[in-house]
């Protein structure tokens, strides 16, 4: 029958203890059999107990759950004959138990149960303070100033890249039809293939899938530039001409291969990488490192249009784009170290796996074979990573993020510009209008870390957004007002577009840091590369009404729309914040105590 034993071993002069419940009724002397998953057996000699036997004894075991098995008679002999086997194969001192042991008293028995409350009464808590000073210092601060120089030199180079190929192509013909081709491929090969390439990445480890990605990406820009080049050393020929010559169709597969890879790099760094060098349960931490982030990216897309603009202002565009192609060749080395740096001094910490799936062919429920068709993987991933888009825990989140991509009016860009122009703006003030836009860009990485170190993240996501929409609601009404004929008011409505970037861009900053909390690593690139597929496709429908209704008397109808985008987000948020769910609470736990 099952008796509970427990054995309690202390240094000398204490002995062990044993006891039991009531007696079984009288069959055979008891042999006790246990269920320690060790596999361990503590020994004393079946002579009288004494203190010096256990004086190299200084641990403490318990025996509990143990069956009791009164089938057989264990003689002297046969205790000793088993003590020499066991001796002979476990080199630990084995405690042979006697019956008259367990008659012993019970009222010292110490139980798992007991010893683990003794145990984490002893642990200590930190107070609020300790744990606000704690949530603010990296996990592996080494080895995010590593990440922090790799970003810087990969992107400045792809924000030149960005700035270099449509100036260049402008350069060979008036019309916008070749950059618009370019521009549309892009967003179609973003769209289809987003999910299949962040699928890849969670698929592969950390390291080599990010330095192959970062050569293919050097390779398509070399290859574009080489297209380029091609290209002003032949006559130019009309636009829809253009588009069909081979160097045009070569150069557009090489766009978007570029975007596909410049990506999942970005997403695989933000999403991924940083929560890992941070740390996901260092709220603080996480915050500053994704503002400086945005702020190297924001500051490396000013010095590298600055930086080509200055080259095309001095030099002819094919000498400009032989330095872009130096300056990639020279920077691909220097990534890939710094790569291999930062995980040097993180103590490894990219090489951890992402999930138990990695280790097969199978990942995330869709298994690659051999004999699979390049098209039928990429349909399933794009099933798969919408799947998952829909069924992750910030799904609330991610769609504000998304519906503010549907702002393509109330924001610095084309069709921004082109309304300016036409009302006859001076174009020294359009240019001013874009820098301050970025100058808020990079205040707003300022701001963020502060809001979420006050407010918490889930807040300062709330804040942001509502600070956005109100601005931009006063500036559609003062359009709709009329008065946009005078300068000033005018002025007005561009400083409130101006003020609204920083609601924006503290968004981003923070919303990406509610999914990077809220997603699991093994996921991160397959629902971040889904999340960029569909705003890149919400900016698609947006530029395709803008296509629609092209005359700029129709402006307040976009303006409209674009508002009526950021409040959605803005209210879809405030309503996730408002009803929060078990899981929320769970995973934002530093905003709720």
């Amino acid at each position: 029958m099952p008796v509970s034993v427990a054995v309690s071993v202390a240094s000398p002069p204490s002995l062990p203890r044993v006891a039991r419940s009531p007696p079984p009724p009288p069959r055979h002397s008891a042999r006790v059999r246990r269920r320690l998953a060790s596999c361990r057996w503590v020994n004393f000699s079946s002579h009288p107990l004494d203190s010096g036997r256990f004086e190299h004894l200084s641990s403490r075991c318990s025996i509990t759950n143990t069956d009791v098995q009164y089938d057989h008679v264990a003689t002297d002999d046969e205790a000793l004959s088993e003590k020499s086997v066991i001796e002979a194969e476990c080199p630990v001192p084995v405690v042979h138990l006697k019956p008259e042991i367990l008659e012993s008293d019970s009222s010292s028995l110490l139980t798992e149960r007991d010893f683990v409350d003794n145990l984490l009464t002893a642990l200590p808590v930190l107070s609020v303070e300790e744990q606000n000073a704690l949530a603010a210092i990296p996990a592996h601060p080494a080895g995010l100033y590593a990440m922090y120089a790799s970003c810087l030199t990969g992107n400045l180079v792809e924000q030149l890249w960005n700035f270099a190929w449509p100036s260049a192509i402008a350069l060979l013909h008036p019309s916008l039809l070749p950059v618009a081709v370019m521009g549309f491929i892009a967003k179609l090969a973003i769209i289809a293939g987003g999910p299949l390439v962040g699928k890849l990445m969670d698929s592969f480890p950390r390291l080599p899938a990010y330095n192959f990605l970062n050569t293919l990406q050097a390779a398509a820009q070399l290859l574009s530039a080489a297209m380029i080049i091609r290209a002003h050393s032949i006559p130019s020929t009309s636009a829809s001409a253009v588009i069909l010559r081979p160097w045009f169709i070569v150069l557009v597969l090489a766009g978007a291969v570029e975007r596909l890879c410049g990506i999942a790099l970005g997403v695989a760094m933000e999403r991924d990488w940083v929560v890992l060098l941070a740390g996901v349960n260092r709220p603080i931490a996480l915050a500053q490192a994704n503002a400086i982030i945005n702020r190297i990216d924001l500051l490396c897309e000013i010095a590298g249009a600055s930086l080509f603009g200055i080259l095309l202002a001095k030099y002819d565009p094919v000498t400009c784009l032989k330095s872009a192609a130096g300056l990639m060749i020279c920077s691909l080395p220097v990534t890939v170290f710094l790569t291999w740096l930062t995980n040097k001094l993180s103590t490894g910490v990219l090489d951890r796996p992402k999930s138990l799936h990695n280790c097969c062919k199978s990942c995330n429920g869709v298994t690659v074979n051999e004999n699979d068709s390049i098209a039928g993987v990429g349909v399933d991933a794009i099933k798969l990573g919408w799947k998952e888009y829909i069924q992750q825990p910030v799904l609330p989140a991610s769609l504000a993020y998304v519906l503010l991509y549907f702002n393509v009016v109330l924001a610095p860009g084309s069709l921004m510009t082109a309304f300016l122009t036409q009302r006859g703006l001076n174009p020294s003030v359009i240019g001013g209008f874009s820098g301050l836009c970025a100058v808020m860009g990079v205040a707003a990485t300022f701001v963020s870390a502060n809001l979420v170190n006050r407010l918490g993240i889930l807040k300062a996501g709330a804040a942001g957004l509502i600070f956005q929409a109100s601005l931009l609601t006063i500036a559609v009404a003062v359009y709709w007002s009329g008065s946009l004929s005078q300068q000033y008011p005018l002025l007005f409505f561009l400083s409130l577009i101006v003020l609204s970037r920083l609601g924006h861009m503290s968004y981003d900053v923070v919303g990406a840091q509610i999914l990077q909390t809220g997603i699991p690593s093994s996921k991160a690139n397959l629902i971040g590369t889904t999340e960029i597929s569909v705003a890149s496709l919400a900016e698609s429908v947006m530029l395709g009404v803008a296509i629609v209704v092209n005359d700029s008397s129709h402006f307040g109808i976009l303006a409209m729309l674009s508002l009526v985008s950021v409040v959605g987000a803005a209210w879809m948020f405030c309503r996730w914040l408002l009803n929060p769910t078990d899981e929320q609470r769970s995973l934002f736990a530093f905003d709720f105590q």
